[in-house]
C-alpha cells in the first residue's frame, strides 16, 4: 500500500492542472478552440458512455511477481529487443499492477465512464492451464477482484478483454499457442475462471483484441510490424506467412466461439452480462475513384482486414474475396462450427485508427503471404501531394474522421446493424522534448472533437453505437514501437517516477463530460 505522502503527491499535479484549467476558457491556450456545445453528453443519444482503454502488457508491469509467468510478449521483448525501436519491454510497463488505486481517482477524477482493460492469461494460468483447478494464481484472481472492486467504489463500469495478444509462453512452448486447435480448450478453462470469479463484477466482456493485428503482425509482419511470437516467411527464425496468418485466425474465431457458447450456456442468465468481441479496421478509399479496379481493390482490402473476421461471425463463411483468392490455404469450417460461429457476439467492439488510399495489384508477385494476397498497395497515403487526413505521430497513421462514419455505416449495411462500441480510437505523438510541449495537445482535441462528431453522424443515419473508448488512458509500451509514441489523455513521465500529469485533452474530456 503506498503512503498518504505518496498519493499526494501522485494527485498534485492533476489538482493543480485542474485548478488552472477551470479557471481558463477553453481556447487555444486549453488545447484549441472548440465549443464544448459539440461534445457533451447530451449530444449523444441518453446512456451513451465514454471510457478510455488500456491492455494488460501495456499497463500492469510487475511481469513476474505474486505468481505471474511469462507470456510470449515478456519473451518477445527480451529475446529480441532490436524488434522495439527503443529496445525497451512490459515488465514495468506503468506499473498499475502497484498503482491502480491512485490510477481509478484518476479516471473518476477526468469523469470517465468506464473503463477497458485486459486479463493477464498468465497471471491467472500461470502455464495456461487450469490442471484440475490446481493451475489457478490466487494472487492473480485477488489483483483483479481488487481492481474491479475498486472501479465499483468510484463509480466506474469494467469492460474486460480475455486475450490482448498475451498467450502463456507454456502454451507456445508445448503446441505454438494459437497454431495448435489445442489452444481452443485451455483457452475456454481461462475464460471459464474469469467468468466464475469476475462475473459478479464484470458485465461487459470481450474475447479476442483484434485477432486481425495478433495473427498477422505475429505471424506475417506486414501489416503493422512485427509482433510476438515473431513468425514470418522472411526476417523471421521460423514461420510461414502464406498459411500460418490464416491457421491462427481460423483458431482465433473458434476459441471466441466455444468462449461465448460457455458463457450464455453456463454463466450469462445468472450473471445478466454481455459478451462480444473487438476487430479493427482503417477506412480505404480508391486512390482513382473513377478506376473500377481501384474501387474493388477497397473494398477487397477490407474484405481481409475486417471481413476476414465478421463475416464467419454473422454468415459463418469467410469473404468470397478471400476464398477465390487464397483458396486451399484458407481453413474451412465444419457445420457444425458454422453454428457456432453465426450470431456469437452481443456487441460487435470496433478500432478505428486511419485511413489510406488503396489502388489494385494485378499479381502477388509469386510471394504468397497474407500481405499480398490483399493484391492491393495500400502505401500511398496522398493524392497530388494532398494527404487524405491530417498527419499524426504515427507515420501511417492520418486523421481521417470521415472514415469511422463510413466504416461505421459500412457494418450497419454489410452485417444486419449490429449493437457497436468504439473500443479504440485516437492519435499517437512522437516523445516530446518537455513536459509542457507533450501535454498541450491541440492534435488530440482535435481528432478527438471531430470523431465523436463522426460516430454523432453515424448514430443520426441508424448505426447503433453505445458508447466510445479513448486509445488510450495513460502513455505507455506500445508493442513494436516501445515507449516512442505517447497516445495518452494522460501524460507518463517515465524519467520521474512514472508521474501521471492530465494532458490537455483529458481535461477538455473533462469538461465535456461535465456538461449535460
Amino acid at each position: 500500500m503506498e503512503t498518504l505522502k505518496t498519493s499526494v503527491a501522485y494527485l498534485l499535479p492533476l489538482l493543480l492542472l485542474l485548478t488552472a484549467f477551470l479557471g481558463t476558457s477553453v481556447g487555444a491556450g486549453a488545447g484549441g478552440d472548440y465549443d464544448l456545445s459539440e461534445f457533451n453528453r447530451s449530444s449523444f443519444p441518453p446512456g451513451f458512455f465514454f471510457g478510455a482503454a488500456s491492455a494488460a502488457y501495456q499497463y500492469e508491469g510487475a511481469a513476474a511477481i505474486d505468481g505471474k509467468g511469462p507470456s510470449i510478449w515478456d519473451t518477445y521483448t527480451h529475446k529480441y529487443p532490436e524488434k522495439i525501436t527503443d529496445r525497451s519491454n512490459g515488465d514495468v510497463a506503468l506499473d498499475m499492477y502497484h498503482r491502480y488505486k491512485d490510477d481509478i481517482k484518476l479516471m473518476k477524477s477526468l469523469r470517465l465512464d468506464a473503463f477497458r482493460m485486459s486479463i493477464s492469461w498468465p497471471r491467472i494460468l500461470p502455464t495456461g492451464k487450469l490442471n484440475n483447478g490446481k493451475g489457478i494464481n490466487q494472487k492473480g484472481i485477488d489483483y483483479y477482484r481488487n481492481f474491479f472492486l475498486e472501479l465499483k467504489a468510484n463509480g466506474i463500469v469494467p469492460y474486460v478483454t480475455l486475450f490482448h495478444w498475451d498467450v502463456p509462453q507454456a502454451l507456445e512452448d508445448e503446441y505454438k499457442g494459437f497454431l495448435s486447435p489445442n489452444i481452443l480448450n485451455d483457452f475456454k478453462d481461462f475464460a471459464d475462471v474469469c467468468f466464475h470469479h469476475f462475473g459478479d463484477l464484470v458485465k461487459n466482456w470481450m474475447t479476442l483484441n483484434e485477432p486481425l493485428s495478433f495473427a498477422n503482425a505475429g505471424y506475417d509482419g506486414g501489416f503493422v510490424g512485427h509482433h510476438a511470437p515473431g513468425r514470418c516467411s522472411k526476417d523471421c527464425p521460423e514461420g510461414n506467412s502464406a498459411t500460418e496468418p490464416y491457421i491462427v485466425a481460423h483458431h482465433l474465431l473458434l476459441a471466441h466461439a466455444k468462449v461465448v457458447k460457455l458463457y450464455k450456456q453456463k454463466y450469462q442468465a445468472v450473471q445478466k452480462g454481455k459478451i462480444g468481441i473487438v476487430l479493427v479496421s482503417h477506412w480505404f478509399e480508391p486512390r482513382n475513384r473513377t478506376d473500377p479496379q481501384d474501387i474493388k481493390a477497397a473494398r477487397r482490402v477490407i474484405d481481409f482486414i475486417f471481413g476476414w473476421f465478421i463475416h464467419p461471425l454473422v454468415y459463418g463463411s469467410y469473404p468470397k474475396t478471400m476464398i477465390d483468392i487464397v483458396g486451399s490455404r484458407l481453413p474451412k469450417f465444419t457445420p457444425d462450427q458454422v453454428k457456432l460461429l453465426i450470431g456469437s457476439f452481443d456487441f460487435l467492439g470496433v478500432n478505428y485508427y486511419t485511413g489510406n488510399y488503396a489502388s489494385n495489384v494485378r499479381s502477388q508477385n509469386g510471394i504468397l503471404s497474407n500481405t499480398n494476397d490483399k493484391m492491393a498497395n495500400l502505401s500511398t497515403t496522398d493524392i497530388n501531394g494532398v494527404s487524405i487526413g491530417k498527419p499524426t505521430g504515427v507515420k501511417i497513421f492520418f486523421s481521417f474522421p470521415q472514415g469511422l462514419r463510413e466504416l461505421l455505416l459500412y457494418i450497419k449495411k454489410n452485417y444486419k446493424n449490429p449493437t457497436i462500441i468504439i473500443t479504440e480510437s485516437g492519435i499517437g505523438d512522437q516523445l516530446g522534448t518537455s513536459v509542457e510541449e507533450s501535454t498541450n495537445d491541440p492534435q488530440r482535441i482535435d481528432f478527438y472533437n471531430t470523431h465523436l462528431n463522426a460516430v454523432r453522424e453515424a448514430i443520426a443515419k441508424g448505426v447503433n453505437v453505445k458508447g466510445f473508448f479513448a486509445w488510450t488512458f495513460m502513455d505507455c509500451f506500445e508493442w513494436a514501437a516501445g515507449y516512442t509514441l505517447r497516445f495518452g489523455l494522460v501524460y507518463t513521465n517515465y524519467n520521474d517516477n512514472l508521474k501521471r500529469i492530465p494532458k490537455r485533452s483529458a481535461l477538455w474530456v473533462r469538461k465535456g463530460l461535465a456538461k449535460k
